[in-house]
């Protein structure tokens, strides 16, 4: 029953007691990756690699000299991160057989403790994208939707409608790796979050995601989609795994200039039994149209459980919120036209065989490399900074953007220590409703809860809550202080032991893992 279960409590001593060995716990991953291969999460799967990884852990175990936590744990990796020797692609045709010759920050730190790279996961078209479904490898399938809960609830329509496009879709962009940890495929994965990339699909997927504050975690390596507002993102199956891997990542970096400067120390998380000195708020804002209602009654019972336990329940307002999508929007897409002027056929990546002019071979290079989602965001962006529009459209976004910034400082100012809100506007949808409406739309509603902390900078996590009427996970978002991270989680720690958010139940998984579901936990919240 290895593969449910927490890191710093179960796994990494069942490692060192020899319960299981490194070896093993790889080969069971690997395994349970081929078997649920219908999923999509992974598009690279490192095998030879993984393996000799795990060797290698297996023999420090041996000597009684294992790195940490993390050594000999199975982990992926979002495929907008650099690693060396192994494909990167970004679901794009403009990266296919691109090999990146150095790691990733993030992925050179896990390696140097021990964790063991099983492969790279599955995601929107250079992350662009709040379904996982416009990558050039085809959508990423949410493993609820091979749940018992799921199926019991999901009663097709007519015998006519193909059970094959009943399931629902992870969210975006980093649907891959939420898919991934959701799937036991391994124990944690890392993401990236630029307006709600790894919250959103943790939301839609049952699982932990945590977007740190800007600057916490090191960017370098991880191919840009907003320089200001990217971070790397945190997917693990618990709270508590989380905070473990946010110790092993934060820190400064001297390749990337706006990591802090501090040393991070990392933090065992404490069993908060006493909330009555804490301040939740609430921002009304966050009643959002198109907000489902059972979201919202799942809120409203959420900050009810906080204030039975006496705790501080505050309404508050964020006056600038509305602003925040369209202001999200044109920042990003001129910080996106400005990032993918480096794709020019040229250095790297696909090249056009067009032999007219370089201009020419430009051009085609880019028209074949990149679909229509991220050509439209080049072209939006560019738009917003030419000459003519740069003050009306570029300029204005960034003192919106600190406004809305200074809204949250306000609201931390007057004493509130933590917001809580929904993390997204309904539980997953069906693939073939949300290929309906095009990308940018969609991206639209879907960031409109999450994007916002990523134009202040602030950590934020999402929490697995309960299963909707379908069966389906839904999550709440917390957003703490800037850099205030071990707060930040021993709350969300505290809302996740009441909560009791219910274990899937694969079959697959249960095929590999015999006693994974000896410890099924209650749904005592819905």
């Amino acid at each position: 029953g290895t593969l449910t279960h927490g890191l710093r409590s179960q796994v990494s001593a069942a490692l060192k007691e020899g319960r299981v060995t490194p070896t093993e716990l790889c080969q069971r991953c690997l395994a349970l990756i081929k078997s649920t291969k219908f999923l999509n999460a992974y598009i690279t799967v490192a095998e030879e690699t993984a393996l000799k990884q795990a060797e290698e852990s297996e023999d420090r175990y041996k000597k009684g000299q294992p790195l940490g936590i993390l050594d000999g744990i199975p982990i992926a990796v979002k495929d907008n991160f650099n690693t060396a020797g192994i494909e990167t692609t970004c679901a794009s045709n403009m990266l296919k057989g691109y090999i990146s010759p150095y790691n990733a920050t993030v992925v050179q730190k896990l390696l140097d403790q021990g964790a063991v790279l099983l492969g790279k996961t599955n995601l929107d078209e250079f992350a662009m994208g709040s379904g996982s479904t416009d990558g050039v490898f085809g959508p990423v399938r949410n493993p609820w939707s091979y749940s018992r809960q799921y199926k019991e609830k999901s009663v097709p329509k007519s015998h006519s409608e193909d059970k094959e496009f009943n399931w629902v879709i992870t969210g975006g962009s980093s649907g891959g790796s939420a898919a991934a940890v959701s799937s036991f495929t391994c124990f944690a994965a890392i993401g990236s979050d630029t307006g709600g990339s790894t919250r959103n699909p943790a939301a839609h997927c049952g699982v932990v995601g945590l977007k740190p504050t800007y600057g916490l975690i090191s960017r370098h390596g991880l191919i840009p989609l907003v320089n200001s507002m990217d971070v790397p993102g945190i997917l693990t199956r618990c709270v508590d795994d989380a905070a473990v891997l946010l110790g092993s990542l934060a820190g400064h970096d001297p390749k990337d200039s706006t990591t802090v400067q501090d040393n991070f120390k990392p933090f065992d998380l404490p069993d908060l039994t006493d909330v009555s000195k804490l301040s939740i708020g609430i921002p009304k804002e966050y009643r959002a149209p198109g907000l489902s209602s059972e979201i919202l009654a799942l809120w409203s019972k959420a900050a009810d459980l906080f204030k039975n336990a006496g705790a501080k329940v505050v309404e508050v307002s964020l006056p600038h919120t509305r602003y925040s999508i369209v202001c999200y929007h044109v920042l990003c897409t001129a910080e996106v036209a400005s990032n993918m002027a480096r794709f020019d056929g040229l250095e790297y990546g696909h090249r056009s065989d067009t032999k007219e002019s370089t201009e020419s071979m430009y051009a085609a290079t880019r028209r074949e490399g990149f679909n229509d989602v991220v050509r439209g965001r080049i072209l939006s962006g560019n738009y917003f900074l030419l000459k003519q529009n740069y003050e009306k459209y570029f300029v204005k976004a960034q003192k919106v953007r600190r406004l809305i910034a200074n809204d949250f400082v306000e609201v931390f100012r007057s004493g509130v220590d933590i917001l809580l809100t929904p993390t997204t506007l309904s539980d997953a949808a069906p693939y073939l409703e949300f290929i309906r409406e095009d990308n940018r739309t969609r991206s639209a509603q879907d960031d409109i809860l999450t994007q916002a902390a990523n134009m202040a900078g602030l950590p934020a996590i999402n929490v697995p809550t309960a299963l909707s009427e379908r069966g389906l996970p839904v999550g709440l978002q917390f957003i703490g202080r800037s850099f205030q991270e071990q707060q930040l989680l021993t709350v969300a720690k505290w809302f996740e032991k009441q909560v009791q958010f219910p274990t899937i139940e694969l079959e697959e998984v249960k095929r590999h893992d015999n006693g994974v579901f000896q410890h099924q936990k209650s749904a005592s919240f819905s």
